[in-house]
């Protein structure tokens, strides 16, 4: 069993340095704005007394898996911007852990939110009765343990593999197909498991946020008023977008139209999805939404004076 591998990307020349330096700087940038943007959402959402709504509960977990999953994979694209591109087995597979358990906690908290949207559309009046605050921890306890259930029959099974063919990851990371692709036993079942884990969370996923959706566009355009319709679409607008970017890249990540293309695809896809998303949640869910523009304000003028007192 090796104790350490190499993750690089195949084909790479000497004079793609200075596209190494653009590639650190722009993922030092967004890791920045990624972490500033998902913790003034946390912290507002906190602190905020006209935050503290089921929504914003979401919202504000959302922002924290957003975090922890983008975390997960810039400060180790980071190190190897460097020239180390060394890891060990321990620190692979722990990366791969974190990667699949938060990303499954995060497809189903898009639903529970797409479902809090559903209940805040159609079902207005019951609102209060159908989510409160044991419901909505309860909803997020469970993404938690779906992500867990998720990941830890593969992860058992995954710790028998023998790796011996390579010590070379073609990938940026660490992911369960790259790793499959340098293993020298029979991994039938294991794959199996892993596809249909990934099927089914996204298909229960999509499933349910399709649902969703499309009774509150239905539900909106029943509305007798434009003024209201406008104001409820603007509600849930702005989920519908991130639920799309995310579903859409993850989806496109896995239509490859040729083995060799798919490497390359992945590689920047991959790049894409834990790098430039959790930078432009946070400004989706706040720059138009009135409500958390203003607590944004307010806090800041509140550090402002007692900063000069």
């Amino acid at each position: 069993m090796k104790k350490y591998w190499k993750t690089e990307v195949t084909n790479e020349k000497p004079h793609r340095d200075k596209l190494k330096v653009l590639i650190f700087i722009f993922l030092s940038l967004t890791y920045m704005m990624s972490v500033t943007g998902n913790l003034t959402i946390t912290t507002l959402t906190l602190l905020d007394p006209h935050l503290k709504t089921h929504m914003r509960f979401f919202l504000r977990n959302y922002s924290f898996l957003e975090l922890s999953f983008t975390t997960v994979f810039i400060p180790r694209f980071l190190y190897m911007s460097s020239g180390d591109y060394t890891v060990t087995y321990n620190a692979c597979f722990t990366q791969l852990f974190f990667a699949v358990f938060l990303g499954a906690s995060e497809f189903l908290l898009l639903a529970a939110m797409s479902y809090g949207c559903y209940v805040g559309i159609c079902k207005t009046l019951y609102y209060t009765t159908i989510i409160y605050n044991r419901v909505c921890n309860q909803l997020f306890l469970g993404c938690w343990l779906y992500g867990l259930m998720i990941i830890l029959p593969p992860r058992g099974m995954g710790l028998d593999v023998e790796f011996c063919d390579s010590n070379i990851i073609d990938h940026f990371a660490c992911d369960a197909a790259p790793l499959l692709d340098i293993t020298c036993c029979d991994t039938q079942v294991l794959e199996r498991m892993i596809l249909v884990s990934a099927v089914l969370t996204l298909i229960i996923t999509l499933v349910l946020v399709v649902l969703s959706c499309a009774y509150i566009v239905r539900t909106i355009l029943r509305l007798p008023s434009a003024q209201r319709r406008r104001k409820a679409f603007s509600t849930c607008s702005f989920h519908m977008i991130v639920v799309s970017m995310t579903y859409g890249t993850f989806i496109f990540m896995y239509i490859k139209p040729s083995e060799k293309d798919g490497v390359a695809l992945n590689n920047v896809v991959s790049v894409l999805v834990t790098s430039v998303a959790p930078v432009i949640n946070p400004f989706i869910y706040t720059l138009r939404n009135k409500h958390v523009m203003q607590a944004f304000r307010d806090t800041f003028i509140r550090i402002t004076l007692i900063s000069k007192l």
